[in-house]
């Protein structure tokens, strides 16, 4: 399954994003535009802001699993 139909599957949900530069990233996905997913994350205190990843530096999307 590719990155695109995984996050398109997992809208609304929490996710951790691996990024190719070895970063991670975690958030809930918003929605996906183009060749774009929008990620809710927490900034800090009661702070959130919408980023976006395009798919070329993504490596992969995992759920989070439940508690």
């Amino acid at each position: 399954m590719s990155v695109q139909q995984k996050a398109m599957m997992l809208i609304g949900r929490p996710v951790g994003i691996s990024l190719r530069n070895g970063q991670g990233v975690s958030g809930v996905i918003c929605t996906v535009q183009g060749n774009e997913v929008y990620i809710m994350q927490y900034m800090y205190q009661s702070q959130f802001a919408t980023h976006h990843y395009n798919f070329n530096m993504i490596a992969d999307i995992t759920p989070f699993p439940p508690c």
